[in-house]
């Protein structure tokens, strides 16, 4: 079965050149130009991915994250004309996998599109809802923070986290070795080996998000050691 793709774009131009290049690279391609159309889509069959575009008539495709990351963890690649930063940023935060500015070369957006799918932990299935996925065998550790690295989850005080993609492999890089520091720039190479261009504040505002997920589960923010000009390192528990 091919690789079902959502795709947000309201510029026709833009929309029937992408519609080309991933038909033609054998994906299937549901196309849509507003929000609430997008919303009605991901509802009715959920893709294996969505490329979504940022500036829409009736909204953005921040909007469209937001509600899918509160069932699912989706691939998401997002698409704008607007180059800053500030937009790079917020779109990784809310979970996004992806981020291609304006103009773009259709090829690059399919060999993205490939890169993703292929990374994706669950192969195939590349669909992930927290919701169909009661979180079954709990560890027996009594330590706060205890990893799955094979399942690619973390457990917290005995419930597994609900976390990105991107979640996930910076708090498992630091899992693995408790107390040791890490750089920004490692942790860029290290995570996000398949995004060279996001800049270095994506790690702490990462990081934010992760303290924040501590804290509604009761644990200590503080696991997570700041190390002011050197980096970051998570506290051994036991």
């Amino acid at each position: 079965m091919p690789h079902h793709i959502l795709l947000l774009e309201d510029e026709p131009a833009i929309a029937d050149t992408l519609l080309y290049a991933l038909r033609g690279e054998g994906f299937e391609v549901t196309h849509v130009r507003l929000v609430s159309d997008a919303l009605r889509a991901f509802g009715d069959r959920a893709p294996d991915l969505a490329i979504l575009d940022v500036g829409v008539p009736d909204g953005n495709g921040f909007d469209v994250c937001r509600a899918i990351r509160k069932t699912s963890d989706l691939p998401i690649v997002f698409l704008t004309a607007r180059g800053e930063e500030i937009d790079r940023v917020l779109g990784l935060e809310l979970g996004g996998d992806d981020y291609v500015t304006k103009p773009f070369s259709p090829r690059e957006v399919c060999a993205r599109v490939r890169a993703i799918l292929r990374r994706s932990a669950n192969g195939a299935a590349l669909l992930r809802t927290r919701e169909s996925a009661p979180p079954s065998g709990l560890p027996e550790s009594a330590a706060v923070l205890a990893l799955d690295e094979e399942a690619q989850r973390v457990a917290c005080l005995g419930e597994w986290l609900a976390l990105t993609r991107y979640e996930f492999l910076l708090l498992a890089t630091l899992l693995k070795r408790p107390e040791r520091i890490f750089s920004r720039s490692e942790l860029m190479d290290l995570v996000w080996a398949d995004a060279p261009d996001t800049a270095e504040r994506t790690v702490d505002a990462h990081i934010k998000l992760l303290r924040a997920k501590l804290r509604e589960r009761g644990a200590s923010p503080d696991l997570i050691q700041t190390h002011r000009n050197m980096g970051y390192s998570v506290q051994r528990s036991s």
